[in-house]
């Protein structure tokens, strides 16, 4: 068994009612054209989006189809994006921005997909969870970096099963910056900021735009 295969123990009930939330608030219909940063066709599989979805991202695997037929896939850098502002209708991401290595590439990345898009929808884990989510461990990213880099490779579960290497340790360490709730305000202030919660605890954020830019502000 492999990291992915434990994650679709549980991630498929967190997704399926943030898609369920999704389609409610921002009321997508059939020419409804929505960008989809960092994501992949087997995302949108089978959730009945009416309209046409853009797929941006840096690379997808060979012989990748979207079987949509108006979906498409652009192959493009997110901190730079190849569309006019306000071009599409949705801009779209889950769970990207907190690969982006600094606050600076987030701060890219924030204002690229404001400026192409007229709405938002972004996701993101919540730094001040109790679970690491890439990792599947408790707690381990609130120690330093010096320890995360002892600890990763035998007292996470990601090092347990991925069995990882110095160098693939290393490659995490300098990717993942997790978001806060003052970041999020501060990358969207025309957003409001949704909270998702597992038994009462703010387990990632939305920052949602649905309407001319407004204000940040915080909904629980």
């Amino acid at each position: 068994m492999d990291i992915h295969s434990l994650y679709q123990l549980f991630l498929p009930h967190f997704r399926s009612r943030r898609f369920r939330r999704f389609f409610e608030l921002m009321a997508p219909r059939s020419e409804t054209v929505l960008l989809d940063v960092g994501g992949y066709p087997w995302v949108w599989a089978g959730r009945g989006f009416p309209g046409c979805v853009i797929q941006s991202n840096l690379a997808f695997p060979e012989g990748i189809r979207t079987g949509f037929p108006k979906d498409v896939l652009v192959v493009a850098d997110g901190l730079k994006l190849p569309f006019a502002d306000q071009s599409v209708d949705i801009g779209f991401s889950n769970s990207v921005i907190e690969h982006l290595h600094s606050l600076e590439n987030q701060r890219l990345f924030a204002a690229e997909i404001r400026r192409v898009a007229r709405t938002l929808w972004v996701q993101t884990p919540a730094r001040w969870f109790w679970i690491e989510p890439h990792l599947m461990t408790p707690f381990i990213h609130f120690f330093p970096k010096t320890m995360q880099r002892r600890m990763l490779r035998y007292f996470s579960v990601w090092g347990l099963v991925k069995k990882p290497s110095p160098q693939e340790v290393e490659a995490f360490l300098s990717e993942v910056r997790l978001l806060t709730l003052d970041d999020m305000q501060a990358l969207f202030p025309d957003c409001q900021i949704h909270k998702e919660r597992v038994l009462g605890l703010t387990k990632s954020f939305i920052a949602i735009r649905r309407d001319k830019p407004q204000s940040s502000r915080t909904i629980g």
